[in-house]
């Protein structure tokens, strides 16, 4: 297959999963969402699984055929050299409903884990899948709401005070003061689920009733545990994963904030639009909050357990109008554009680079009119200008050259 163009647009694939929201995507990219169905993710990239796609001649092309079909050409020699691959995800989340308690393997980790479901002879696709790929999933997310996530262990003298604030967890502190987190968390994620049930259901009821009279906020463990079970009855078995909620740290984030999370940090998405970066993967150890697979031990053996005070960035000026968002992994970079009426951000591409419009219009080049939610593809070495006559801010991934 062979392309004159260096810069076209392409299109994303939306993701249905249950959490998400019926109308912030859709709105975004210009889709009626006809059938009301839920709208949890809108992937731009070269993932097999849902890879983006454009037309040539008439023909529709995903973005991995053209990327497997040159690699030098549209990745860079560098990079299509170290990667194999393009190494980026980029995605638009709407997170209407909590998501899972999670976390990320290292790549050796999933290059373990994956050969080993491999030989054991788990489908690809099977329900108890844990590893989908061999590839670690580092992760930056940049705000476009005000959002609200968990992300890592608390202080051990906050954890504390939960402990003797929460009468039902006054019984965890001798374990916790002599043994720290890691003992208190694997207790609780192996504790037998009736003893489990019989900690959360009068915990979760009394939030519900806290929350009704107005005495939570959103900064209250209590707050999430209560939307998560309020207006419905509380099943037989509660989720242990309501455990993290009070012992993570609960994080707000503003729009144009952004924050890094690296492999082994538990986290989970709590409410809010963002814009997500990773690595190239889908691989997803959870604990809870999930209908999904759960596998405890797995997601025990890749836990860091330690405390995190969350590194919020605000993003460091670069080019006009530009700002970056510094993430410690080769596999991506990210950047916002903010620009006025009569502005221009000028660049020469040194690797696949996606852009995405999330407010205003723009036009590329002179020749490549985007509107809101569209989403282009520069092919590295391409130079490229963007024109706004408004306010217009757009989102790029690239992968970083040294």
């Amino acid at each position: 297959m062979t392309m004159n163009e260096r810069i076209f647009k392409i299109k994303g694939v939306v993701q249905h999963y249950a959490w998400g929201g019926k109308s912030y995507i859709p709105n975004l990219i210009g889709d009626h969402n006809d059938s009301n169905k839920p709208c949890a993710e809108y992937w731009m990239g070269a993932h097999p699984s849902a890879p983006s796609n454009f037309h040539v001649n008439g023909e529709l092309i995903t973005l991995n055929q053209l990327v497997n079909a040159n690699l030098n050409d549209t990745l860079s020699a560098a990079i299509a050299d170290r990667f194999g691959e393009l190494p980026y995800l980029f995605k638009v989340l709407d997170v209407h409903d909590m998501l899972s308690i999670q976390v990320h393997p290292t790549k050796e980790e999933a290059e373990k884990g994956f050969d080993r479901e491999e030989a054991e002879g788990i489908s690809i696709n099977a329900p108890n899948r844990n590893y989908k790929d061999r590839n670690h999933k580092p992760e930056v997310m940049v705000a476009l709401s005000d959002f609200w996530l968990l992300h890592g262990f608390k202080q051990k003298a906050a954890i504390e005070k939960t402990l003797e604030d929460v009468a039902e967890f006054n019984v965890f502190l001798p374990l916790f003061k002599r043994e720290g987190i890691r003992a208190l968390y694997q207790f609780i994620m192996e504790m037998d689920q009736s003893d489990v049930n019989s900690l959360l259901i009068p915990l979760v009821q009394r939030e519900i009733r806290h929350k009704h009279d107005g005495k939570l906020t959103k900064q209250d463990p209590g707050w999430w545990a209560a939307k998560l079970y309020e207006g419905k009855d509380l099943p037989p078995d509660m989720d242990r994963g309501i455990f993290s909620i009070y012992f993570f740290n609960i994080v707000q984030i503003n729009p144009g904030e952004a924050i890094f999370q690296k492999a082994g940090v538990p986290h989970a998405y709590l409410e809010g639009q963002n814009i997500e970066l990773m690595a190239n993967s889908d691989n997803v150890l959870r604990g809870g909050l999930t209908p999904k697979h759960v596998d405890v031990p797995e997601l025990m053996k890749h836990t860091l357990f330690e405390e995190v005070i969350p590194e919020i960035m605000k993003g460091n000026p670069a080019r006009f109008g530009e700002k970056i968002y510094p993430c410690p992994v080769p596999d991506f970079g990210i950047s916002k554009i903010d620009l006025t009426a009569g502005s221009e951000y000028e660049a020469v591409a040194e690797s696949l680079e996606i852009m995405l419009v999330t407010e205003g219009g723009a036009l590329v080049n002179n020749s490549i009119v985007l509107k809101r939610g569209e989403v282009v593809a520069i092919l590295p070495g391409a130079e490229y200008q963007v024109y706004a006559s408004g306010n217009c801010t757009l989102f790029k991934a690239f992968v970083p050259v040294p």
